[in-house]
């Protein structure tokens, strides 16, 4: 009877043990299963936040190369734009909102640096940084299944994503899409470009974006003269060399009309850009010929990019321009002949987005209206 006794007992300890196993292996498969949705959750959070901080940047890009004022109206345009996307992307089958906080807009200056965000020059905002929260105050927590037993019913989750732009620019590489760089070879004087941002010029032509034609009236954009109308123009604006040292009629005119190629770039290393002290050294000739006048009337209300300068030394051929800067304009009227007093080649501020910018890492701006298409940065 001992020996039946005992066999009975090892029978049943072997069955507790079993039953142990499958109840720790059912544990295991229930956390295995909650943590597979909670992470399925957290890339549908990333990708919510992803998509929130690029479009809310899009929106900031769009509303500051469009001259349009970046004040509280414009911020909030910004925001709705980030919630909107933020709720597309939906998070376990629910569309997240953004509280107001949830969307941080402001200054990075490149390397895009999260320490770096400030909000002291609205004009200059060039980031959106947006949190998704999955809290007990903002959208809920996440709902699990097998850990209530264990009493664990939800778990709090949130993610972060930026997107910015590059609105200062240092120079410019051949972009990687292929494309020419539409850059014009025509440098204007810091001074004129300067009275002009301070309210200076005339308000005579506006560019009908619908009907991509230039009307008589205003626009409230003020257009100044790029030609140099004698002794009385500031620092003897006129025509630089890009890809060769003494670029002839016909190689400015396919730079007007097609951009700077990967080959006018190589004349230079590769790169067209302000060194450490701010400066670029261009050779050039004061004044724009009357023969790329038909050059200059194809591309009008096409926006390029214009060197700025702020000294000039030697005379005539031997001019050499002291590049400090870069802005984007449109032309919107070309008259070349008759008289020096009324040549004209009329351009106003207008918005450049480009691949192939070099971003500078100064917090001083060194460019005007040109911009790198907004993406991810964190």
């Amino acid at each position: 009877m001992r020996a039946v006794r005992h066999r009975s007992d090892r029978s049943g300890n072997v069955l507790v043990i079993t039953l142990l196993m499958m109840v720790a292996m059912l544990i295991v498969v229930a956390m295995a299963v909650d943590l597979g949705y909670v992470q399925m959750a957290a890339t549908e959070m990333q990708r919510s936040a992803d998509a929130a901080a690029e479009a809310g940047a899009w929106r900031l890009l769009n509303t500051a190369s469009s001259g349009q004022a970046i004040d509280q109206t414009a911020l909030a345009a910004v925001r709705s734009t980030a919630g909107q996307f933020a709720g597309l992307n939906m998070v376990t089958r629910t569309a997240p909102d953004l509280a107001v906080e949830d969307a941080v807009i402001g200054s990075l200056v490149y390397p895009f640096n999260q320490t770096s965000f400030t909000f002291d020059t609205p004009s200059r905002f060039n980031a959106v940084s947006v949190h998704v929260r999955r809290t007990a105050a903002q959208n809920g927590e996440i709902g699990l299944f097998f850990a209530r037993v264990m009493g664990i019913d939800t778990c709090p989750l949130q993610t972060q994503a930026t997107a910015a732009f590059c609105n200062n620019v240092q120079g410019f590489r051949f972009p990687s899409s292929g494309q020419n760089l539409g850059f014009l070879p025509f440098a204007l004087d810091k001074e004129t470009w300067d009275g002009l941002m301070a309210g200076g010029g005339t308000d005579d032509y506006r560019w009908n974006p619908d009907t991509k034609q230039v009307v008589a009236g205003t626009d409230g954009i003020k257009e100044i003269n790029l030609y140099p109308q004698g002794t009385g123009c500031p620092g003897n604006r006129g025509t630089v060399n890009i890809g060769a040292s003494n670029n002839s009629t016909a190689h400015i005119s396919s730079q007007i009309r097609n951009g700077l190629s990967e080959a006018d770039l190589a004349f230079h290393g590769g790169e067209l850009k302000l060194d450490a002290n701010g400066h670029l050294y261009l050779s050039g000739d004061p004044g724009i010929s009357a023969g790329v006048k038909d050059d200059l009337a194809s591309i009008i209300g096409q926006p390029r990019i214009l060197p700025i300068f702020d000294q000039v030394t030697g005379n005539g051929n031997n001019a050499t321009y002291r590049i400090v800067g870069f802005v984007g304009a449109r032309t919107l009227y070309v008259k070349l002949t008759g008289s020096m007093s009324q040549k004209r080649v009329i351009i106003q501020p207008a918005p450049v987005v480009t691949a192939g910018i070099i971003p500078s890492s100064s917090g001083t701006p060194s460019s005007y209206y040109v911009y790198s298409p907004a993406v991810l940065v964190k």
